[in-house]
């Protein structure tokens, strides 16, 4: 699999020989929508996986601080990857492979037991670090806003609803943690019962709230047994109801975009169906079969 290297910078590659020189890539687990590479290499060093980003990667610098200030609690335990090279500037890192298989879609998926290990897992992490961030909420709806000046196709009246409801969203800061930033099955893996994560490429310090969006929005909503045994392994339930809904339409503007940027459709409908809950008196018409993007 000498073709996998190629696509990797020449610089990254000069790295991988001088770190890993016997290194023999095993599978290729790059996800094609973007363009982090992950191969999966064996060495005399053991198994391991490289992670490279392209020339517009925001993802490899955020990996590398967490895996340098905020991984150890996991790590220490088996239950994230230990970092062994990385270099921000070449957008490249490698770390020891974890085992497991992917828990999404796996029948773990819908087993309670994966949540309270999940929530108690997000515990410990969150509780390493705790500041303010001064002007979260105001950088929060300049987020949102933003997204919405990208090209999309969300419905002009839920567009236009949002954008006025906006400016009205409280401003200021609030308290920040160690976060995930996609704390979801995609990123666990399953291991003789036991939930290991991987994928720290949005990690930062936010509200913690922030690695609730993406549970609530699928897993949650379709089994409420699942959101109770999360609440058990985290320990207490730190949503506030008015932020948390801000939270979510935030998450579902930001979905239905970047899925059109992608050519995600059926991501990008999911986006809108999120949308049409959280919208008060609007249907999300579904515009991913034609129309122009805003």
């Amino acid at each position: 699999m000498v073709d996998e290297l190629n696509r990797l910078s020449s610089e990254q590659r000069d790295l991988l020989a001088r770190w890993v020189p016997d290194a023999q890539v095993v599978a290729d687990h790059s996800w094609e929508l973007v363009e982090t590479v992950v191969l999966e290499l064996s060495s005399e060093q053991g198994r391991l996986v490289l992670k490279a980003g392209g020339p517009g990667d925001h993802h490899i610098g955020r990996e590398l601080r967490a895996h340098r200030e905020w991984l150890r609690p996991w790590a220490s335990t088996g239950h994230a990857p230990e970092l062994l090279y990385g270099d921000a500037v070449t957008k490249v890192l490698v770390t020891r492979y974890l085992s497991g298989r992917l828990l999404e879609g796996t029948p773990a998926q819908d087993d309670p037991e994966t949540y309270r290990q999940a929530g108690e897992l997000l515990a410990k992490y969150h509780s390493q670090v705790s500041a303010t961030d001064h002007e979260w909420h105001d950088k929060f709806r300049a987020r949102v806003l933003r997204f919405l000046d990208l090209p999309h196709r969300i419905d002009a009246g839920i567009e236009e609803a949002v954008r006025s409801e906006v400016p009205t969203w409280p401003g200021g800061g609030s308290r920040v943690v160690p976060t995930h930033g996609d704390w979801q099955p995609r990123n666990w893996l399953i291991d003789r019962g036991v939930v290991r994560v991987i994928d720290f490429g949005r990690a930062d310090l936010r509200p913690p709230t922030e690695d609730f969006v993406r549970l609530a929005r699928q897993d949650f909503s379709r089994d409420p047994g699942l959101e109770a045994a999360f609440l058990d392994g985290y320990g207490d339930d730190p949503r506030d109801p008015e932020q948390w809904r801000r939270e979510l339409l935030g998450e579902a503007v930001g979905t239905a975009v970047w899925a059109y940027g992608l050519g995600d459709e059926e991501f990008e409908r999911f986006g809108h169906r999120l949308l049409a809950t959280l919208v008060p008196g609007d249907e999300c018409v579904d515009r991913t079969r034609g129309g122009a993007p805003r």
